[in-house]
């Protein structure tokens, strides 16, 4: 071998597509210059079986998705991050919470959700959540050692200044492919490619995982439920007007944060459950701020507060509530007068979140259509359930 000749270390994506071969073979074998590497005829007839037993079977797969592109998978991925809820609850539905290794934001699911679904055992406990690290950095990605990571750098980029492109290029070279998209909300102005829908998205991470058949299962549950509620909604002249609030406003000084419907993911379960959008006439752009007053100039029939149940418990949520029924001009909505003021769930929703979350919808909004909304724990309830939740459980659990 020539003294001179340099050879780049193996990364670790290099050592996942050839395995040993790429130390133990062919690196080695790339030398030449001895008689000491040529393997003599007889003995290649002789150990022939053996030699093609050891060679690794190409297990390599490829899948796309903006804004990555297209993505070379050497092997299923057995670990993975992500970043919000949306594609967490994507893993989950494909049974892959085991190797779940870290998630940006872990603390603020509705994961109550999970338990009532039989014999499904969702925790996060051993999940490390990145938000407020000390350091969330690239350095983080190689101590997390993730097979995948399920984010839209784009989105990371925007949302912590301490990523670059180039950050993503180094991680998905070096520790392993970076894909996902932003789908929660169509219309930013930094989102310039194509959008994916709820299951759109979800096709493709089933394609990451090869688990092409619980995603065909949950997305016939979906498919099913979906055709049941919409079969059965009254005459659209009929269907309430529904105003979204942030849960997080200040009920107290009347300073409200008034959201439209709109596109994306983000609001799915509202949009295919039929119902007007309040505010989305009187708002330009993703929210607006406001105060009692504009507020009750709109006056929707139901007022629901996304992230009333993954940030809030429900005795915080009826003080926030208690504030709100008390304010002079608050007391004055139709949906307070009527008692018609929900916990919403969270805009980053995958394919089971979404499902339940819709459910819920389904009865805080038609009741006299498909129930009255009882809470969470109603949702264990299979007399009153709108789909079959011990299907989509045992679709969870590997039964399919």
């Amino acid at each position: 071998m020539d003294d001179e000749t340099t050879h780049t270390a193996p990364t670790r994506r290099d050592y996942m597509k050839y395995g040993g071969a790429v130390v133990g073979g062919g690196l080695l074998a790339g030398c030449s210059g001895g008689g000491s590497n040529t393997t003599p005829a007889s003995t290649a007839t002789e150990t022939g079986a053996a030699t093609e037993a050891a060679t690794p079977e190409d297990t390599s797969y490829t899948v796309t998705m903006a804004p990555a592109g297209e993505v070379e998978f050497d092997s299923v991925p057995e670990t993975w991050m992500a970043y919000y809820s949306t594609y967490g609850d994507m893993g989950i539905a494909l049974g892959q919470l085991e190797g779940l290794q870290a998630l940006v934001y872990r603390d603020s699911w509705p994961d109550q959700f999970y338990d009532v679904l039989p014999g499904v055992d969702v925790s996060f406990d051993d999940v490390r959540q990145l938000y407020n690290a000390s350091s969330f950095d690239k350095e983080v990605f190689y101590e997390i050692d993730a097979d995948v990571h399920l984010l839209d750098p784009n989105f990371v980029g925007l949302k912590h200044e301490t990523f670059s492109a180039e950050d993503f290029d180094e991680i998905a070279a070096n520790v392993g492919p970076v894909l996902g998209n932003y789908i929660r909300r169509v219309g930013e102005d930094w989102h310039d490619y194509p959008y994916y829908s709820l299951y759109e998205a979800f096709e493709t991470v089933a394609e990451v995982f090869q688990e092409r058949e619980r995603y065909e299962a949950i997305e016939a549950i979906h498919d099913e439920f979906l055709a049941h509620l919409q079969a059965d909604l009254p005459p659209e002249d009929e269907r309430p007007e529904i105003g979204l609030v942030s849960a997080f406003s200040d009920f107290t000084a009347g300073s409200l944060d008034a959201y439209p419907i709109g596109d994306g993911n983000g609001k799915k379960q509202y949009r295919d459950l039929g119902v007007h959008d309040a505010f989305g006439p009187h708002i330009e752009g993703s929210y607006a701020g406001w105060d009692y007053e504009q507020l009750l100039d709109v006056d929707p029939d139901v007022i629901v507060f996304p992230y009333g149940f993954s940030d809030l418990s429900e005795n915080e949520f009826e003080e926030r509530m208690d504030d709100l029924r008390s304010h002079s001009v608050g007391q004055q909505l139709t949906a307070v007068q009527e008692d018609r003021l929900y916990r919403g769930g969270t805009s980053y929703q995958g394919p089971v979140l979404n499902l339940l979350q819709t459910e819920i919808a389904a009865k805080q909004f038609y009741p006299d259509r498909f129930g009255a909304w009882n809470g969470v724990e109603s949702l264990r309830d299979e007399d009153a359930q709108l789909f079959d939740h011990q299907r989509l459980a045992d679709v969870i659990n590997g039964e399919v």
